[in-house]
């Protein structure tokens, strides 16, 4: 059996920012804080916290005494970081550049939109990190749209900008942003702005043909990955024979009766070393066959 771990999957770049950030601040004080997972991986999760990572919610802030808090590559609302203040944390902020540039155009997109009556509308799922940082720039006075029939809270009447949170799939954006054009009835009135981050859409396709490449695929990520379910259904659409795991112990011998080779892919919150220990884990197990 073939075994090959697809190049172009694991981390992006603005996770790997986040945990080299994290993983230096655990080596000058120790202990560390992450508010929230600082990536949506179960397993990467756990070997920082073994380094000395800890997990807290925004509630647990005001019991940190003054720790170190880190902000991860998802971003934060500018509550979150009044309230750190407030409370004498010591921040480091790790949000991703290509996020923080998202913000930054939520703002703007909302100023415009508050000069001539309009609304922001972003395309992103509801109470994702991500999403909450970015509504949570303008008070969240934006409507989060996830697919076509969430357009009817969206007032037509009124001029609409329209972005998107960084790892939502491309086809979806463009399907959306024609017909929030074809129910405005005035293109000029509406603004479509794609935000989608490239690093990681640009993946859908190289997943696709890596797909067809192989008789089964292996899709590694961890379930809270929003990013994870729109890639594993990229490769389900080109191989009907794809299963998602979070990690090694999830794999089921009957997946590769028959099976001549076995593709290993994943999401922008799944580490290399993870990919390969379950290619290895793979292998293993069919030689013993």
């Amino acid at each position: 059996m073939r075994v090959t771990i697809d190049q172009n999957s694991g981390f992006c770049f603005g996770v790997v920012r986040a945990i080299g950030e994290a993983e230096r601040a655990i080596a000058e004080v120790g202990k560390v804080y992450s508010l929230g997972d600082i990536v949506h991986n179960r397993v990467e999760v756990q070997r920082l916290e073994d380094l000395g990572l800890g997990t807290v919610s925004h509630d647990d802030m005001p019991l940190l005494g003054g720790a170190t808090l880190l902000i991860r590559a998802h971003g934060e609302p500018p509550r979150t970081y009044r309230r750190a203040e407030e409370l004498g944390l010591k921040l480091i902020d790790a949000t991703c550049p290509v996020v923080a540039r998202l913000q930054r155009r939520v703002r703007d997109a909302y100023e415009k939109m508050q000069a001539v009556g309009g609304s922001v509308v972003l395309l992103g799922k509801r109470g994702h990190a991500e999403v909450v940082g970015l509504t949570g720039q303008v008070e969240d006075d934006v409507v989060v749209v996830e697919r076509r029939e969430d357009l009817d809270a969206v007032d037509f009447s009124r001029p609409i900008y329209f972005l998107s949170q960084t790892t939502q799939s491309i086809d979806l954006f463009n399907a959306l942003g024609e017909e929030i054009v074809r129910r405005a009835g005035d293109a000029e009135r509406v603004t479509l702005d794609d935000t989608i981050c490239r690093r990681v859409a640009g993946r859908e396709e190289s997943l696709s043909e890596f797909s067809r490449s192989v008789d089964v695929v292996i899709f590694v990520a961890g379930r809270k990955s929003s990013n994870g379910k729109v890639l594993c259904e990229v490769c389900r659409r080109a191989n009907e024979r794809t299963y998602n795991i979070e990690d090694d112990s999830e794999l089921q011998a009957e997946w590769f009766e028959g099976v001549d080779s076995v593709g290993i892919c994943g999401a922008t919150s799944t580490p290399r070393w993870l990919m390969e220990r379950v290619a290895e884990a793979i292998e293993r197990n069919n030689n013993n066959k």
